[in-house]
């Protein structure tokens, strides 16, 4: 058949190798498109997950800044001290600290009156006098005002400031 009259002329059926190659290759077309969408797919899912994850960290950080703002306006400079007796942190009537003689050195901040030690507790609670004190420390802290429950000063103390103690050297 040379001769190919429109209309008339009948295409042959495929043989079975190129009707295998023409399945075969719209397989592959088909598998290479979905290949590609699930890739597309997984490249959208990564910048949905660091979009949340910098916007999530962007958070973290705006709160920690607010919680530190805040700290820092509300902290005070402004220590109170109580007088304890140290052996059972029991409160005592502050003129056992206040009219003992201080010590010296390491023993800075303790108190010795009629042979018995008492010291100041700085920051923390106590109900009053026979309470227990909780939540603070017997260390000295720097750089703050220190008072008594009765508004006496026993350390001025500020940003950048050196105080040491009313009755220190």
């Amino acid at each position: 058949m040379r001769r190919q009259e429109p209309g008339a002329t009948v295409p042959r059926p495929p043989t079975v190798g190129e009707a295998r190659a023409r399945d075969k290759a719209r397989k592959d077309r088909a598998e290479q498109e979905r290949l590609a969408a699930e890739a597309e797919a997984k490249a959208e899912e990564r910048r949905r997950k660091r979009k949340k994850g910098l916007i999530g960290g962007v958070a973290v950080v705006g709160v920690v800044g607010l919680v530190a703002l805040g700290y820092t306006a509300l902290s005070s400079d402004e220590v109170q001290a109580t007088c304890i007796d140290p052996n059972t942190e029991v409160e005592v009537d502050e003129k056992y600290c206040t009219t003992g003689s201080q010590g010296t050195g390491a023993m800075a901040g303790m108190f010795i009156y009629a042979g018995s030690p008492y010291r100041y507790y700085y920051g923390g609670s106590a109900g009053g006098v026979g309470t227990k004190v909780t939540g603070g420390t017997v260390v000295t802290p720097k750089g703050t005002t220190i008072t008594t429950k009765s508004g006496t000063t026993i350390q001025r103390g500020g940003f950048g400031s050196k105080s040491t103690g009313s009755g220190g050297s």
